[in-house]
């Protein structure tokens, strides 16, 4: 707008955001649809049975990790480099993605049949990493048949249910953080010593505490920090899967997801910050609680810094399966890595 009358400003329009290229996954000998295999740990054809290795390296904790800066943040490539329909869940309100053309009719965060698709948008940062699925589906399912058949206090139906047959594979987006935490801390310390007192004609010995003020430094490194990207899945749950070995980190490729589902984050870099920072800060205090040489604590304080902080955006993977009983619905999940298996059943 001009701020002299009569005068007109002219500016160059900006540049159009062009979308990042897209790639599909065909076949190069029969054209159909080929996936990622967790099995074969490579991409196969499930119509005349072949199979390419993918590309990306692993790079395991030598992963880059990012400044909290506009500029990195304005340079990081968007979308997911590949063709991705958004489906969008009527009943429990979850938005996944899966690969152009599949079909989709049940939500694997609730069971619903009542899902929306459309095409994905480009407005999220690329992933820079995953780790890609090594736990196949039959494995899920032996895992599961065998976790809902223990417990004498479930009941015994749990056993014959062939809900937990549609496991399905998702990638869940985490953001990784990185830090330095400088803590200071003041409290008053109490030391015991027994003194011995005369009272009522005979020598007793009775404990005394004895306090001081007092103050130390604790440094504090936060080390691969996982923040769940949004709010869909437990994170109660989600914390049972860990750990997740980080050393098996690989650059991110579209065609690890090929045949998969995965989510987009809806947490923001800073807001999931600011959640990292909130248990960053109770490891320290913890960490300064242990470097007082003493169980009688009152009157503690802390002062943390935060130095050297850093970021990654990656994906890890998970199976979801969701099982109705007597009207509920429950809910299991397994490290798509490790084999872990997390979740609820009735109680009988």
């Amino acid at each position: 707008p001009s701020q002299v009358p009569g005068i007109e400003v002219y500016a160059p329009l900006p540049p159009e955001e062009q979308a990042p290229e897209a790639t599909t996954f065909r076949c190069p000998q029969c054209a159909g649809v080929i996936a990622y295999s967790a099995g074969d740990r490579q991409l196969a054809c499930p119509y005349c049975g072949y199979k390419q290795e993918v590309g990306a390296p692993r790079v395991g904790l030598s992963a880059e990790r990012f400044e909290f800066t506009l500029e990195t943040l304005g340079s990081s490539e968007k979308g997911w480099g590949t063709e991705r329909q958004e489906i969008h869940c009527q009943s429990c309100q979850a938005i996944y993605t899966q690969g152009g053309g599949e079909l989709s009719t049940t939500c694997p965060f609730c069971g619903s049949h009542r899902v929306a698709g459309q095409a994905a948008l480009h407005e999220h940062i690329r992933p820079g990493y995953l780790i890609p699925f090594v736990v196949d589906a039959e494995r899920c399912r032996a895992e599961a048949r065998a976790w809902l058949s223990r417990g004498w206090m479930h009941p015994p139906a749990l056993r014959r249910t062939g809900a937990v047959d549609r496991f399905t594979g998702l990638y869940l987006p985490f953001w990784v953080f990185d830090a330095r935490i400088e803590a200071q801390w003041k409290a008053e310390v109490g030391y015991e010593r027994e003194e011995r007192r005369y009272r009522d004609g005979e020598w007793e010995t009775e404990t005394v505490i004895d306090w001081r003020w007092e103050s130390g430094h604790v440094r504090h490194p936060v080390d691969h920090l996982l923040v769940y990207g949004t709010e869909t899945v437990s994170t109660t749950l989600l914390e049972r899967l860990y750990p997740y070995d980080l050393q098996a980190l690989t650059a991110y490729d579209p065609a690890y997801l090929a045949g998969w589902q995965a989510q987009a984050y809806d947490m923001q870099l800073q807001e999931a910050w600011d959640v990292g920072k909130g248990r960053s800060r109770e490891q320290a205090r913890q960490a300064c609680r242990a470097d007082i040489p003493s169980a009688h604590v009152r009157n503690f304080s802390m002062t943390a810094e935060f130095e050297d902080e850093r970021w990654r955006y990656v994906l890890l993977p998970v199976y979801l399966a969701t099982y109705g009983y007597r009207g509920k619905t429950y809910q299991l999940m397994v490290n798509g890595q490790t084999g872990a298996l997390a979740g609820y059943k009735p109680v009988d």
